[in-house]
């Protein structure tokens, strides 16, 4: 019985409707991916939708449309995948990082501390599902002309007060993934939501060498039909048809997804309930947040502990997952001088972490054997 800590769940409906596409005359730059963009942007109540081809190249395109350039401070937390702090760098950038809670979350009250005469933006992550201090962010933005990005890959399907992961009510842009680990698969795939209608076009353009053919956008007079300009240095960053089919397929899943999501979670943290805190503290939601759990993590009591524990489940075939390296420990990144204990919460937190099995397919009874492992463990 082997068990990841994620996966995909592709059913013949998914199938069915790539199948579709690939019998149209549209493999790509057709009419399948603005169908899921307008879908997408619908569910999450967002005003516009922009599919990219992965969510790295979703957080390049929002650092490059909202001018990071050098020397251009981003403030961010090291409780990520590398890409969230990759993304300033891309555009010649300087990563600062902000300390976090005992939940794993960018905290507001670091940021501030954090902020200069040369911090623009702040890229907050909702790490596991969780919806970072949305509010308390933006305050801090907006009192310090600072622009806000969500890092939301994690939080498809999640809630911050009255509020969805999504809508930028908070933020000036919102990042998804579409990687198969995620609520949502494409296979790699990616998406930015805004409500700025400016920055809308300036993302299209982006993630399609910055080239234009709407005649209303050129800066020279031309009335030849094939004619199209190149206004900015873009990218190839386009999303084909057959993903943006399968992504509309599985986004008809979505509640389901989240919800068996949930009841997972409500499993785990009944079960450490149960046996007491002496071992792992999960990770809960408070009042105000709706987790959508991309990723199910507990806290060790013992860090020493955790080696041993993440080796026992390896033997036993479950397929457990540390999330995350603080970013800054990644030899690039220390080459660059990102040196010393630069956030001791992140630190500490991550010595004591492990991700356990969190994905909608998981069987009742796969999740009944991950607990009774648990269980042996702690009678070693």
């Amino acid at each position: 019985m082997k068990i990841p800590y994620g996966k995909q769940w592709i059913n013949d409906e998914d199938i069915d409707t790539v199948t579709e596409v690939m019998k149209s005359d549209f493999l790509t730059t057709g009419p399948t991916v603005k169908k899921f963009e307008d879908k997408f942007s619908s569910i999450v109540s967002s005003k516009y939708a922009v599919a990219v081809s992965s969510g790295t190249a979703a957080l390049h395109l929002s650092a490059q449309v909202l001018d990071v350039k050098e020397n251009s401070e981003v403030i961010t937390t090291p409780m990520t995948f590398a890409a969230t702090s990759n993304c300033i760098l891309y555009n010649k950038g300087k990563v600062i990082y902000s300390d976090i809670t005992g939940r794993g979350l960018i905290n507001p009250q670091e940021i501030e501390l954090q902020i200069t005469s040369e911090t623009v933006g702040v890229i907050p992550v909702h790490y596991m599902g969780l919806p970072a201090d949305l509010e308390h962010i933006s305050k801090i933005a907006k009192e310090n002309d600072l622009f806000t990005i969500e890092d939301a890959c994690h939080a498809l399907g999640a809630k911050y007060k009255d509020s969805r992961i999504g809508d930028c009510k908070y933020s000036d842009l919102a990042v998804f993934s579409f990687h198969p680990v995620k609520h949502i698969t494409t296979g790699e795939g990616g998406i930015i939501t805004t409500n700025s209608k400016s920055l809308y076009d300036k993302l299209l353009q982006l993630r399609t060498h910055g080239i234009t053919k709407n005649k209303s956008k050129f800066k020279t007079e031309h009335t030849e039909p094939w004619y199209h300009e190149m206004h900015n240095l873009g990218f190839n960053y386009r999303l084909t048809d057959i993903q943006a089919a399968l992504g509309l397929s599985q986004l008809s899943r979505l509640d389901e997804f989240v919800q068996r999501r949930r009841e997972i979670a409500n499993k785990y943290l009944d079960f450490f309930n149960e046996i007491g805190d002496n071992f792992a503290e999960p990770i809960t939601e408070r009042e105000s947040e709706y987790n959508s759990y991309h990723l199910f993590v507990i806290k060790l009591m013992d860090p020493n502990k955790r080696r041993s524990f993440f080796e026992y489940l390896m033997k036993k075939e479950i397929y457990c997952q540390i999330h995350y390296i603080p970013t800054y420990w990644h030899p690039y990144y220390r080459e660059n001088g990102y040196n010393g204990s630069i956030c001791p919460k992140a630190e500490d937190f991550y010595n004591r972490i492990i991700s356990l099995p969190m994905y909608p397919a998981l069987e009742d009874n796969q999740l009944e054997y991950v607990l009774d492992c648990i269980k042996e463990f702690q009678k070693i």
